[in-house]
């Protein structure tokens, strides 16, 4: 443990003296000067007899600082709420910057969401029901309407003037956006061009006249593209008559990309990997749906296997390698829907040529199939004397590895073409369908060299 870990237990230690002592005084003073992010560690740790503690020592506004980090748990974040008294609830959601306020009260049943809303002022109230009724995922589900915007015709002291008054409130300071008489976007003017210009300069000579903005209904996947390729801190939201709504800031976008990366691996492994739950029923329930679907498609496989039953009985050495040869194609189908999951979640035209794409992953296939079938047909040859098995275990791999590829790149693009998540195409997914193939290839390669192996 170093330095710093050591001073962070022995500050969490005194907390819980002062908690447990009820010394509200020193409490807060030594609470309020970490990090809002080790107070909602330290919040976290807490009993929910010491969390109503907190409750009567800190202000809805204080409160809501540390619940700036928490709302990214919104499942917990609905059980706090419910600890609280309403009103202290409400006025603390009040407090939120209203983006991150709308993200836990989606999470709310109707009746709680009323609730809150009704206990708030109407300004704030109004603020928040704008955000709650845009389409989940979309940009107007995660902007906020806290940012700084000035008019063209304004002078860069007037701005300034403006910028002083807002800051407290704004999300971001860095980027002030200006609007004509209509509220419509026209420019953009960074902080560093404000504090550098002379105060008489209008707000029109110095913008930038061409700002980049995504409109409210692009899917949040587009907008984390925007501000990645762009660099951004923050991007403007406007509507289809370019009317300034809102803005959408670079920490709201890490939360999209850790969301849609889980989303991603959750398809990939077939299983919600993002699931909390400690009761083992809730989290078999919901992994049983998968792996009921994959139980049928492997009895496929095992229905498959039988009908060469005699095949085998009369080689019986053909049995020892199909888990290879299935293993194997199962790999590498996985590894091509990989790469094809990725190449879709990249909505940028120039990049999404699906027919290069599955070409590349058949070729691929070819080059690592034909490797992976010499290096097997020279090791069974050696290992079992026999160079017509290696060549049939070896062409078996050639085939199946090049229909793997084949599969894991073509299914998820036609999922997406019909409007599914490639990512359901899942790896469980390619790897049983893998081993209903590979079988197939197998056992018809082999039969027609049955006189070799009895």
């Amino acid at each position: 443990m170093n330095e710093a870990q050591l001073e962070m237990e022995e500050k969490l230690a005194l907390l819980k003296l002062y908690l447990e002592g009820e010394k509200i005084e020193d409490f807060r003073s030594e609470f309020l000067s970490l990090h809002v992010y080790e107070q909602s560690q330290y919040y976290l740790s807490l009993t929910q007899e010491e969390r109503q503690q907190i409750y009567f020592y800190l202000s809805p506004k204080e409160m809501a600082d540390m619940f700036e980090i928490l709302e990214e748990d919104e499942e917990s974040v609905e059980i706090y709420l419910k600890e609280m008294d309403p009103q202290y609830a409400a006025d603390m959601l009040s407090e939120m910057y209203t983006d991150n306020a709308v993200d836990i009260l989606n999470q709310l049943d109707k009746i709680d969401l009323r609730k809150y809303l009704n206990m708030m002022t109407i300004d704030n109230a109004d603020e928040i029901k704008e955000l709650l009724h845009y389409e989940d995922e979309t940009a107007g589900s995660i902007m906020t309407t806290e940012y700084v915007s000035v008019a063209a015709t304004q002078t860069i002291s007037e701005a300034m003037h403006i910028l002083k008054i807002k800051a407290l409130d704004a999300e971001t300071i860095y980027y002030v956006y200006v609007i004509d008489t209509a509220e419509k976007l026209v420019g953009v003017i960074s902080l560093r061009d404000l504090i550098t210009r002379g105060d008489d300069e209008l707000v029109s000579d110095v913008m930038g006249d061409r700002p980049i903005s995504v409109n409210v209904a692009d899917d949040q996947n587009d907008v984390a593209k925007t501000i990645r390729d762009y660099n951004f801190l923050a991007v403007p939201v406007i509507d289809k008559e370019e009317h300034l709504l809102g803005i959408i800031t670079v920490d709201d976008i890490i939360d999209v990309i850790d969301e849609e990366a889980a989303s991603d691996y959750s398809g990939l492994a077939g299983v919600d990997v993002g699931e909390q739950s400690e009761n083992p029923f809730v989290a078999a329930s919901k992994r049983l749906p998968w792996l009921i679907t994959l139980l049928f498609l492997g009895m496929g496989t095992a229905t498959l296997i039988s009908r060469y039953e005699v095949l085998v009985s009369e080689a019986s050495i053909l049995a020892v390698f199909i888990s290879l040869i299935t293993g194997t194609a199962g790999n590498a189908g996985t590894q091509s829907l990989a790469v094809a999951v990725r190449k879709l979640a990249d909505n940028d035209d120039k990049n999404r040529n699906f027919t290069r794409l599955v070409i590349s992953e058949v070729l691929t296939g070819v080059i690592t199939g034909l490797i992976t079938g010499i290096t097997i047909f020279l090791v069974i040859g050696i290992w079992k004397h026999n160079f017509i098995l290696g060549f049939v275990i070896g062409t078996a791999m050639l085939f199946a590895i090049i229909v793997a590829n084949l599969a894991g790149s073509l299914i998820p693009i036609l999922m997406d073409r019909i409007g599914f998540d490639p990512a359901v195409a899942s790896g469980p997914f390619i790897s049983t369908l893998s081993d209903l193939t590979s079988v197939l290839i197998y056992f018809n390669i082999a039969a027609y060299f049955m006189n070799f192996f009895i």
